[in-house]
């Protein structure tokens, strides 16, 4: 068994990445992230592997936060330009924007930082066994919901419970961890007997139907956040959490106040800000908005607005990040049903002459297969060659020697850039006859049929894992799978991947499994962005986080 700080005995594995990062078939920071996994102690991690700890993270007080600021000021208002949107079910949204408003009243049991090492949050330390298939955490003592009430085992099951109901559709089912806890009875996928086991009110054990190595990660998914026992929806309603701040007006397309919690002592340290107050802007109108100074600080701008950013005084963060446009197909509707149109479609278009277009100054060329190359577990696979007589004989084979007419649906929810993208893939699709409409709609319409739309330009947000994006995204069956491509074979071989815990082996196995996707031609991906914010100079600690996950609990202004 492994465990984090408390005890110094280790999982049976680690000896095996010391001498993977020892041989240099692992980075070391490659290992800090495997080792937390596995339960050691980032802190400890760190240590192993002769790398100094991260100051976004108070590793030896246990804690996924920064230390304290010596110099940090308390009280003050942080009004943060961001798109206002519902509260309804936390196990269901879709938008990171509205798990921002709610990110500082509940909480996950871990945390994911920028380094891409997952700490303990509501759990205090796990164990995981030595197959991986049977994981324990051990919640932190003394934690309270704002209503007074302990956090306990029971909260944790009733949220894993309300996530495997079949007739929720959370997004979490999506999961390796949570599918792993989950059977086929009756038609549906429901939860196991047995698989969660509450040992008492602080610890609770997970049983899974097979290895998986990223159940800490899969707990800081935007959708897992945890609720109260009693939670209904809307959250909005009744917003009960275990976070620093609770809600007191949530306006959809206008604001949304959160204000510190009293009376409760917070589990989590000193928390400097008196109120968030989140006010609703496009991300194209963000940026104008802060140079107004109505605002302290954005939640994006794009790369198009970078020249005025750089004239503002103000603080630009920038982070590399496997965030990406998917141009999607739906591989059960016409005539994207027809694998020979798809790649037809792909091989008409150069992804890296639209990245040039739409990001020269950042980001990667995407491989239409949704793993970056900031993923750990990626496989550089050779590059994309535009090939427009390949993709003209493939449209002849298929039946449509003349071409064919397309309409690719688009929101520009994460900027205009989206559209930018389709319209330079309309542009190269005309070399091989294939006349594309792009159909603009506001972002909120396009949220509304993104799973729908036979052919549409769908943003993906980063996570810390490529076999996180594929399983919630490409499994047969599961709810955001929005291109309805479904291969047993190619689920197992990403079942194998993610037991994998060699790394050179596991990327060998991703080689595969990055080829067979590309290969079935289900999307255009263009680019892996980059992404921008700015704060203002008073604002300080202002996160940098890959995913754009808003944790304000140490950011403090400057009077």
């Amino acid at each position: 068994m492994s465990t984090n700080n408390s005890s110094t005995e280790l999982h049976s594995k680690v000896p095996q990445l010391r001498k993977q990062m020892k041989d240099g078939a692992l980075s070391r920071r490659e290992f800090v992230r495997f080792a937390a996994l596995l339960g050691v102690g980032a802190g400890a991690a760190y240590s192993m592997a002769g790398l100094p700890s991260p100051a976004f993270a108070d590793d030896q007080a246990n804690m996924p936060f920064p230390p304290d600021d010596p110099n940090a000021q308390s009280g003050g208002v942080l009004k943060v330009a961001m798109q206002v949107q519902k509260m309804e079910d936390p196990a269901t949204y879709s938008w990171v924007e509205m798990s921002n408003q709610t990110r500082h009243i509940l909480e996950h049991l871990t945390m994911t930082g920028p380094d891409n090492v997952t700490r303990p949050m509501l759990a205090e330390r796990w164990e995981a066994s030595d197959d991986l298939k049977t994981w324990t955490f051990y919640l932190r003592k003394g934690v309270k919901w704002n209503n007074g009430d302990d956090f306990t085992t029971e909260d944790v099951k009733f949220n894993f419970e309300r996530w495997m109901n079949p007739d929720l559709g959370s997004s979490n089912v999506g999961l390796s961890s949570i599918a792993a806890l989950m059977e086929e009875k009756d038609g549906k996928k429901v939860m196991r007997d047995g698989a969660i086991e509450v040992i008492d009110d602080h610890t609770i054990r997970f049983h899974l139907s097979k290895a998986v190595l990223s159940f800490p990660e899969d707990m800081y998914n935007y959708p897992t956040a945890l609720v109260h026992r009693s939670f209904k929806p809307p959250f909005s309603d009744n917003a009960i959490g275990t976070g620093p701040f609770t809600l007191v007006e949530n306006t959809v397309g206008d604001r949304c106040i959160l204000k510190r919690v009293e009376g409760i002592e917070y589990w989590g340290g000193k928390v400097y800000l008196d109120e968030i107050h989140y006010y609703n802007f496009d991300e194209d109108n963000q940026l104008t908005t802060f140079a107004g100074g109505d605002v302290d600080a954005i939640y994006e701008f794009g790369v198009e607005q970078m020249e005025l950013a750089k004239a503002l005084d103000g603080n630009i963060i920038a982070a590399r990040t496997a965030q990406t446009l998917c141009c999607r197909f739906q591989v059960t509707e016409k005539p994207f049903d027809d694998k020979r149109v798809r790649q037809a479609i792909v091989k008409a278009v150069d992804n890296a002459l639209i990245k040039e277009l739409v990001y020269p100054e950042g980001g990667d060329v995407g491989e239409n297969q949704h793993v970056a190359p900031i993923h750990p577990e990626y496989f550089k696979l050779p590059p994309l060659v535009r090939d427009v007589d390949a993709a003209k004989a493939l449209l002849a084979e298929a039946g449509y020697p003349d071409g064919l007419e397309l309409t690719i649906d688009v929101g520009n929810t994460d900027g205009p850039w989206h559209q930018t993208v389709a319209e330079a893939m309309r542009d190269q699709l005309k070399d091989a006859g294939i006349t594309l409409n792009v159909n603009v709609m506001p972002a909120s319409k396009y949220w509304e049929i993104w799973d729908k739309t036979p052919f549409g330009a769908t943003a993906w947000t980063h996570r810390p894992l490529g076999t996180m994006v594929l399983s919630l995204g490409y499994r047969t069956g599961v709810p955001w799978n929005e291109t309805k491509y479904s291969n047993p074979e190619w689920d197992k071989a990403l079942d194998e991947a993610e037991a994998t815990l060699d790394v050179e082996k596991r990327r060998a196995l991703m080689e595969n499994i990055e080829k067979v996707l590309q290969d079935d031609a289900v999307m255009v991906q263009p680019i892996c962005r980059p992404v921008y914010t700015i704060a203002s100079k008073a604002v300080h600690g202002y996160p940098a986080h890959p995913t754009q996950y808003h944790q304000f609990n140490k950011v403090w202004k400057a009077s």
